[in-house]
């Protein structure tokens, strides 16, 4: 299918909070934000118009201008206040009403629609069937993947994350869509086996990727500079990202005792805050400290909060070995994004970048479960300037040559002129023949819904 420069492309976020210069830290909001804008900037700057639609929430505007060909339109469900991505699924429908009628009311007209995690996966199904538009489907995380990748009793698991009706929901999505973008070849897998049994035909791979003009390496000199700037001494040690269990945070601090038993002027910077932390999230940091405590080195880990996004790479330039210890990990953007601003990364083999890497020469890695290999993967690191060069210069080549954004949007193209997208035969009424319609719903709005054009 020959996409054109000027036509319309329609991404689809439901959940968390996406806004032109989105609050990392956030609720529900990190690395998928970053990738739908990233990737419809690129897809602007080729000439495309992108509309990035997503749920309007605690009294956010309607529209607002990203980039020149990029917009966000917002449309409201469920209420004004924040909801949770693993219960947003029940709102979903009235998202949809309200999208579709603004959609006809405007007469606009898409190439495609592409959607992003399970909740926006049903939205974009929706749509494709009430509108006869092609439907690509991004999960960037798999229930079912997740769910056995994580400690934890299982009821309690179930209750927190809903996986029984995800599992069922993404395996419809699955099969009704057009094409299926995996970001690894073990997403792949999972996809077309056990639960999903996906059709292999439609399952594209194309990684996730990154912003080539924020993230790069840089001199010895400099990188002292900067941490001394950020108040670092020593070696350190960095892993951060959101407050949650499955990212092993609690695994890391079990790896260190090897490190710090090896490594005199060594330590960790967990940098795991939110601008806004609930209570679920302070009591995680909590019990992390407790641990550090009884490890018996407390005095050796910094606990910082939510790094502003304009120091992140500097960050990653402080830091001596980047380290991503996930019990689960789609994939492992902030791994890339380190190694291209030339820091060493132990990634974790319970995610997809693994299998993406040369262990030893762009990276290393090892599973998190076993702690005192993790701990010897870093401490290996910090121990042998040979090995550190090493990953420092073809990790950073890696990310540059596979990773770029660039690159994923050019892929993305490649593969709608490579397949026949098919849209959906048929017009379903309300378009929710396997889902409830929300217990909830709320009258439309009464006044038109307008927002600012662009060019």
């Amino acid at each position: 299918m020959p996409i054109k420069p000027r036509e319309r492309i329609m991404m689809i976020s439901t959940h968390g909070y996406v806004s032109a210069t989105p609050e990392f830290g956030m609720p529900d909001t990190g690395g998928q934000v970053v990738y739908v804008l990233e990737l419809s900037n690129c897809l602007a700057r080729m000439g495309y118009r992108v509309d990035i639609l997503t749920r309007r929430f605690e009294g956010q505007p309607k529209s607002e201008k990203v980039s020149d060909g990029v917009r966000i339109l917002r449309f409201p469900c469920g209420g004004r206040d924040f909801i949770p991505k693993e219960t947003l699924c029940y709102k979903i429908p009235e998202w949809v009403t309200n999208a579709r009628r603004y959609v006809k009311s405007e007469k606009l007209r898409y190439a495609f629609i592409n959607s992003h995690y399970w909740d926006a996966g049903l939205a974009g199904q929706a749509l494709a069937n009430q509108l006869d538009i092609p439907h690509v489907h991004t999960p960037h995380s798999i229930g079912a993947w997740k769910r056995d990748n994580m400690d934890g009793d299982p009821e309690e698991l179930e209750r927190i994350y809903n996986f029984g009706h995800r599992i069922r929901e993404e395996k419809i999505i699955y099969d009704e869509c057009d094409v299926l973008v995996a970001t690894t070849p073990q997403q792949r897998d999972v996809l077309l086996a056990g639960e999903y049994d996906a059709p292999q035909e439609k399952i594209r791979v194309i990684p996730p990727g990154y912003d080539d003009t924020r993230f790069f390496p840089m001199s010895s000199a400099s990188r002292l500079a900067i941490k001394q700037d950020l108040d670092l001494e020593g070696q350190v040690v960095l892993a951060l990202g959101r407050m949650a269990k499955n990212k092993g945070y609690d695994l890391l601090l079990r790896a260190m005792t090897v490190v710090f038993k090896r490594v005199d002027d060594v330590r960790l910077l967990l940098a795991v805050g939110s601008t806004e932390p609930n209570d679920n999230e302070t009591r995680q940091v909590e019990q992390l400290k407790r641990l550090a405590d009884e490890l018996g080195f407390r005095d050796r880990v910094m606990f910082r909060d939510y790094i502003p996004d304009e120091l992140l790479a500097d960050y990653y330039r402080a830091a001596d070995v980047f380290a991503l210890s996930s019990r689960y990990e789609p994939f492992g953007m902030t791994a890339v994004e380190a190694m291209a601003c030339g820091t060493p990364a132990v990634v974790t083999t319970e995610g997809g970048l693994w299998e993406q890497v040369t262990w030893g020469l762009e990276a290393l890695y090892a599973n998190p479960f076993d702690p005192e290999a993790f701990g010897h993967a870093i401490a290996t690191i910090l121990l042998h300037p040979r090995v550190k060069d090493q990953l420092t210069k073809f990790g950073s080549q890696k990310a540059r040559a596979r990773f770029t954004w660039t690159g994923v949007a050019q892929q993305l193209l490649r593969v709608l002129q490579s397949v026949e997208l098919v849209a959906a035969p048929h017009d379903v009424a309300n378009g929710w023949d396997h889902l409830p319609p929300s217990a909830s719903r709320l009258e439309a709005e009464e006044e038109p819904w307008k927002v600012e054009a662009y060019s």
